[in-house]
Parts: structure tokens; C-alpha cells; sequence
């Protein structure tokens, strides 16, 4: 059994200017212990789809237009509040591209790590030190007394850490990593994508890596969805995808991608108009 699959998902929103299509007819599948990015420019329906996944779109002005999530063959439109605030953190566990604004400022990250231990793992005895294993294993340093700080005593790629632990701490069977190094230098960049590699193999963790740079997901990710105005274009291995891409999007996508030793005084950028016309 798939431990993720969504049948021709369509997601849109209602304005007083009138209706937006974000998600046209997706569909996808993921098994246990598989990895997947998802490619595309902002706008593109990839952050849409991810939090589709556990119905924290808020409604109005998101509405669901169509199709099915099934989470371990669970329906997901289906479930109670109950059900899904289960899987919220316990079977799907998200990380956000803005940790300073995901996180907290009046509370510790202790005590916004302890609330999702006590919430879907009740079994553990002692949350202070599930908490420092949980810190330890995602590089911060002195954890007994780092998760004793507010957010803002953190820096941004020490409050990305904290978010990866937290979600990790609730054993999830799915990560989300919407954008997660979006906002940190190259070098916590690096070091960021370094730790969801080591952390996947070692927890055996499916991952669902959201991004708009082709650059990253190499090493990552098994397979890539590419996503453009909604749908996704192309979709297979990602070496596949990368060595040969079929969908002049896609194409037009990894072209932007800087090198080094090119020698362009200029970037390429996508031209839309010859894109409608391919």
C-alpha cells in the first residue's frame, strides 16, 4: 500500500474578483521511505498542494473542487477534526521556508517542542530529554540549555533546526519541507540539506521537498514533480528529469540554474511567451 497517493486533486480560490484554479487534477503516489521534490516558480500550486495534504488551507476562500488524499489509505477529506489533528504532526509533520515566523516569539523551544511530544506521543516519559535527543540530532550544540532560549536568541539557520526537531520529534511517517532554506545564506543552506539527508536515512523518512531551485534536489530526492499554473508537467526519476528534460518548462527551469565557470554576463530567464507557443 502507497503511504501517500492523490487521484486528480484540484484545489481553487473564490474572491470578489472571482475564481483562482491553484491545483488542476494532480495526481501522485509515494511509498514508504520515498522521496519527492516538487518544482516550480512561486505561484506555481507546489505550497497549495503540500498543505492540502493535512486540509490546513483555510475555507473560505480555498475551497477543494475535486479529486481524493489518501493518507495510508485513509481519506483524507473524510476524516473528523480529531482524525486529522492526529495526523497533523503525528503522520504528517511540515517544515516552513520562514522559521522566525513560524516559531513562537513568547514561548521557549522547549515548550514548543514538549507540545507536539505531549500531543502524539504520550508514551514518552520524560519530554525534557526527548527534547535535548531531538535537538542533538539535528546539530545544535549545548542543546539542554538551547532549548531553554526564546526564537529571536536563536540565529535563522539554529531556528530552522529547532523546526526540523520539532517536527521530527513527533515521529512523523511524512516530512513536508516547504522551501526550508529559502531564507538562510548558501553555507546554512548547505548545511540544512546536509541534515534532511542524514535524517532521512537514518529515521527511514518518506520526504516531500518543496522548491523552486532545481540545484538542491539532487542527492535528495528520488523523483521530482514539476509544477507549472496548477499541474504538474513532468514527473519521474530525478536524474531522469535532470540529464534529459522533456517539458520545455522544465527545461527553461534548470537552464536558470547559475554555474559554476559559465561565462553568460546574465542569467537566462523564462520567456513566457515562447513558452505558450511550445
Amino acid at each position: 500500500m502507497n503511504l501517500l497517493e492523490l487521484h486528480n486533486l484540484s484545489i481553487r480560490f473564490r474572491s470578489e474578483n472571482g475564481t483562482v484554479d491553484a491545483v488542476k487534477h494532480v495526481s501522485l503516489s509515494m511509498r514508504e521511505g520515498d522521496s519527492l521534490a516538487i518544482v516550480g516558480e512561486s505561484g506555481s500550486g507546489k505550497s497549495v498542494t503540500a498543505l492540502s495534504l493535512t486540509r490546513l488551507l483555510p475555507s473560505p476562500p480555498a475551497e477543494f473542487a475535486g479529486g481524493r488524499i489518501l493518507f495510508e489509505g485513509r481519506d483524507i477529506m473524510k476524516m473528523s477534526a480529531s482524525e486529522i489533528r492526529a495526523v497533523r504532526g503525528g503522520g504528517i509533520a511540515y517544515i516552513f521556508q520562514e522559521p522566525a515566523t513560524s516559531l513562537n516569539p513568547v514561548f521557549t523551544i522547549r515548550s514548543q517542542i514538549a507540545e507536539g511530544i505531549r500531543l502524539h506521543r504520550p508514551d514518552v516519559k520524560n519530554v525534557d530529554e526527548e527534547i535535548v535527543r531531538w535537538l542533538a540530532a539535528v546539530g545544535i550544540v549545548d542543546p539542554a540549555k538551547r532549548m531553554l532560549d526564546y526564537p529571536h536568541q536563536l540565529s535563522g539557520g539554529m531556528q530552522q533546526r529547532a523546526m526540523i526537531a520539532m517536527a521530527l520529534s513527533c515521529r512523523p511517517r511524512l516530512l513536508v519541507a516547504d522551501e526550508p532554506t529559502t531564507a538562510l545564506d548558501v553555507t546554512i543552506q548547505a548545511q540544512i540539506l546536509a541534515e534532511l539527508r542524514r535524517l532521512r536515512a537514518e529515521f527511514r523518512m518518506s520526504l516531500i521537498l518543496i522548491t523552486h531551485n532545481f540545484g538542491i534536489i539532487r542527492g535528495l530526492c528520488d523523483r521530482v514533480a514539476v509544477m507549472f499554473r496548477g499541474e504538474i508537467v513532468e514527473y519521474g526519476d530525478t536524474e531522469s528529469v535532470l540529464k534529459s528534460p522533456q517539458h520545455p518548462y522544465t527545461q527553461a527551469l534548470i537552464a536558470c540554474v547559475p554555474r559554476l565557470g559559465d561565462k553568460r554576463k546574465r542569467l537566462q530567464t523564462i520567456d513566457y511567451n515562447w513558452l505558450a507557443k511550445a
